[in-house]
């Protein structure tokens, strides 16, 4: 990175990440009366697996009974691994935030008797409003400006550096705080909306010395058609499966959980939704979920008669629970003045084990934002004149442009279609079994020792990929390690050899380190500790 080139700003807390976690720490850390800026690789308002979609909500109002019913089945499904008062509190802030999402001029569906029905935004709206919230608050917004390193020094974190792709121009903003809020890892699957969701923040996070916790919970992949990107699966509630002759493999209804994962690695599996079988049914089905049908009406086929392929695609860390690990209610990471929000936060506290795929990872967005926010701005406010004359240094060390001993430039599509072919397939990472994982995971660290001291090409987009590729591996490894370590079965992490849920091992695993990956377990608060 050349200084001469370098635009350089301060701020009192920088935002990396333009979804919606990142849009409501930037909104809250503003409301504390801290100069905010808000940097995005692509778009504020249509980046991000929210944006082309919509989603919907954990809104319950504040009936004490219907909450702790609510709070204690999702215990229970967590695998005993969350945390009942981590869960309330979600309710408690989505309850309040959606009312300030209506003031702003959200458009929610009403009941026959007028009630708002809080519990589902449509992502194109959604985050139109959040960006005009953001850029009233006094946010200042860089647009298709992707970190590539954070700044450290002494007193933790201090900013970071990236690049703007429009202009090529190289950016530096120093802050006494910084919020990650650059979602999860999605591996470059083909998801709607994932393909700037590559663990960009874990990467950075980690070359501080940030944690990571919940790793192992990323078995988890969703249906869409073979030819699209849409895995909004829910209305092939309505399908029958067939073989490629024809076969029914399954009529209507819910799926059983390996159904499709156990079809497919057989041979392919085509889908009809004859279930909905009266116009009245099908119209209801488009209104309902439009985006679902795009890519079936662009190859012409009406999924209602006629039937159309599947596929798995991977997501990873997005619908998974894995993470930056979290150190207290703020989301502060074990890294002084770095916090985290949404997918690039572990979410084990409100999901344990399971996926926090739909309402709670929407929820947790909402919430994790706004206590990030209000976290660093405190953090940074309060850290004022104490840290003035920093000089933060990059803290950038895997395919980073420039590097002075470089052996040779880092070829980025290599690498990914590498890691793809260690993290994509089911007989690896779906039906996961000891030695295979181990096999793989060597595998990985072969290519890890392999991008030693190889630099990001000097193009706009080399820098950019470089780092994607590199953060993808890292991620990968620390999914295998901690997956590896967590020998039974519990909620999205199912082990062959390891069939059964073990109460000795009812804590977290919390995932550090490159070169030599430190697994350790973390104990649960004392009153979650014992299973129902």
């Amino acid at each position: 990175m050349s200084e001469n080139r370098v635009k350089k700003v301060k701020a009192d807390v920088l935002v990396i990440g333009g979804g919606p976690a990142g849009a409501w720490a930037a909104w809250s850390a503003a409301q504390q009366g801290a100069k905010v800026i808000l940097a995005d690789k692509g778009y504020l308002g249509s980046s991000g697996a929210t944006a082309p979609g919509g989603t919907n909500l954990l809104y319950l109002p504040p009936d004490p009974e219907l909450r702790e019913k609510a709070v204690q089945q999702r215990y229970q499904e967590s695998g005993y691994l969350a945390e009942p008062a981590w869960i309330h509190r979600v309710l408690d802030q989505v309850y309040e935030s959606l009312l300030l999402v209506e003031s702003w001029g959200y458009p929610f569906r009403r009941d026959e008797n007028g009630v708002p029905l809080r519990d589902h935004l449509q992502g194109p709206e959604y985050m139109k409003i959040m960006r005009r919230q953001v850029s009233r608050a006094g946010v200042t917004i860089l647009d298709q400006s992707p970190a590539l390193e954070l700044l450290g020094d002494e007193h933790g974190v201090g900013g970071a550096r990236g690049i703007n792709r429009l202009t090529g121009e190289d950016w530096e903003v120093q802050a006494n705080a910084v919020v990650l809020a650059t979602g999860g890892c999605a591996f470059l699957s083909k998801g709607l909306g994932c393909n700037v969701l590559t663990g960009d923040g874990y990467l950075m996070a980690a070359e501080l010395g940030a944690e990571l916790s919940g790793m192992e919970f990323t078995r988890q992949y969703a249906p869409s058609a073979a030819f699209g990107t849409v895995t909004r699966g829910r209305l092939l509630n309505w399908a029958t499966y067939t073989a490629e002759d024809g076969t029914v493999l399954q009529g209507g209804g819910p799926r059983a959980g390996d159904f499709l994962p156990n079809m497919l690695s057989k041979g392919p599996v085509y889908a009809v939704l004859n279930h909905a079988d009266t116009e009245e049914k099908q119209q209801i089905l488009r209104k309902s979920h439009a985006i679902f049908f795009l890519p079936l009406d662009r190859a012409g086929i009406n999924p209602f008669k006629e039937r159309f392929p599947l596929t798995l695609r991977y997501e990873g860390t997005v619908r998974g629970t894995g993470g930056i690990r979290l150190t207290d209610d703020s989301c502060a990471s074990s890294v002084p003045g770095l916090y985290a929000a949404g997918d690039a936060a572990t979410r084990e506290r409100v999901t344990g084990a399971k996926s926090g795929g739909g309402a709670f990872n929407a929820s947790w967005a909402i919430c994790s934002g706004t206590w990030a926010g209000a976290g660093a701005a405190k953090h940074a406010l309060a850290l004022g004149r104490s840290a003035a004359g920093r000089n933060p240094q990059p803290a950038g060390r895997y395919g980073v442009a420039g590097m002075a001993s470089a052996a040779a430039a880092l070829d980025a599509a290599a690498l990914v279609e590498a890691v793809q072919r260690e993290v994509f397939p089911l007989d690896i990472n779906y039906f996961r079994s000891e030695p295979v994982l181990r096999e793989s995971l060597a595998r990985l660290d072969a290519l890890w020792s392999g991008i030693q001291g190889a630099a990001a090409p000097p193009t706009v987009q080399g820098r950019v990929r470089a780092r994607e590729a590199a953060a993808m591996l890292a991620t990968a490894r620390w999914m295998y390690a901690a997956a590896l370590a967590r020998k039974e079965s519990r909620g999205l992490h199912r082990f062959l050899e390891y069939p059964e849920t073990d109460p000795l091992q009812q804590h977290r695993l919390t995932v550090s380190g490159f070169d030599h990956i430190q697994v350790r377990p973390e104990a649960l608060p004392r009153q979650e500790v014992t299973v129902r």
